[in-house]
């Protein structure tokens, strides 16, 4: 799945040389021109990672950085300041409200790219294309297969989701609200038995193989995928 970056960036030209760049790198953008902009589609859906320009017309940058920072829902989003503002002072003022990286104009495109990916990596594991391998159970985002004992598994879309996001943070317990947020979106609204209908027929298409046991129920928690 395609991570989906905000850029929230008043100037257009600026704005489209983003988004082309980060569209030719495999990622999904959308644009906000404000503050006001970026709140109402971080309402909508939560992006994985915003790059917020610090002079915005209205709300400032740095201003909407330190909102976001004080929301829980959207606290631990990554954020990439961009500004023309080179002072050590004002890059020290951007990490204090909560920056994760800060980029200075002129930008290289490329660089932009190269830092996103570097915080989705950390933040988010389960964005990377790498082939995760555990007990003998191998999962490839980018063919889209899952092997196990010398078998080929079969997985529905949401169960490879839910497989690739519990194998890239193995031994971590997820609640089921923490689940459904993860592999489909926090703007969806389904139901907690949602997550162990899908956790069963997991389950189920990993005893093929001989793995269904590495999906465990935490009691009173959730789930983790145990290696």
């Amino acid at each position: 799945m395609a991570a989906t970056i905000l850029v929230v960036e008043d100037e257009p030209a600026i704005q489209e040389l983003i988004k082309l760049n980060l569209e030719q790198a495999g990622y999904r953008v959308v644009q906000a021109f404000d503050a006001e902009g970026a709140a109402s589609c971080v309402r909508a859906a939560l992006p994985h990672l915003i790059v917020l320009d610090w002079n915005l017309p209205g709300m400032q940058g740095i201003d909407y950085c330190r909102n976001i920072r004080a929301d829980r829902r959207t606290q631990a989003i990554p954020v990439i300041m961009l500004t023309g503002r080179t002072a050590e002072a004002d890059k020290l003022a951007g990490f204090d409200v909560g920056a994760d990286d800060y980029v200075t104009k002129p930008f290289s495109p490329r660089e932009l790219a190269a830092r996103i990916g570097v915080l989705l990596k950390n933040a988010a594991p389960q964005l990377s294309d790498a082939a995760v391998e555990a007990r003998g159970l191998r999962i490839d985002p980018v063919r889209r297969r899952v092997s196990g004992g010398g078998h080929t598994l079969q997985l529905n879309p949401t169960e490879f989701r839910l497989l690739h996001f519990l194998m890239t943070h193995r031994n971590r317990v997820y609640s089921r609200a923490q689940l459904l947020d993860k592999i489909w979106g926090d703007h969806v609204y389904v139901e907690e038995r949602t997550v162990d209908v899908h956790v069963r027929r997991l389950r189920k298409a990993l005893a093929e193989s001989g793995h269904e046991q590495l999906i465990e129920t935490v009691r009173g928690s959730g789930y983790r995928f145990a290696s």
